[in-house]
């Protein structure tokens, strides 16, 4: 099974593997479109700037995540967590669930 990252009414064909070893770390983040999955590694992907951002978390520098393909964003990747507690997340990339599209309903353009 495939997922395909869309931006646009006909996104293009880009999707990721969804293997034991690329499952989500956990289901239980939030974005800023809603619920968002914890991945320690994402392909078809580019990295934007550097950025402090103040999270619900607290503050960490993130990078934006975009589709390699139609430069949609996905998510972001935390660069630093300045919090102890959230060390863990550093390297992490965060991939929001709104902007995931399974392939079943690509065909029906459903989102």
């Amino acid at each position: 099974m495939h997922g395909t990252f869309p931006s646009h009414p006909n996104p293009p064909s880009l999707t990721y593997p969804t293997l034991p070893f690329n499952l989500p770390l956990s289901q239980a983040f939030q974005g800023r479109h809603g619920r968002a999955y914890l991945f320690s590694n994402v392909v078809n992907i580019t990295l934007g700037p550097k950025e402090d951002r103040l999270l619900i978390t607290g503050l960490h520098t993130v990078c934006d995540i975009m589709c390699s393909s139609c430069s949609s964003v996905l998510g972001w990747k935390y660069v630093t967590a300045f919090e102890e507690s959230q060390k863990y997340k550093e390297g992490k990339y965060i991939i929001e669930k709104a902007k995931v599209l399974k392939e079943q309903d690509r065909a029906t353009n459903t989102w």
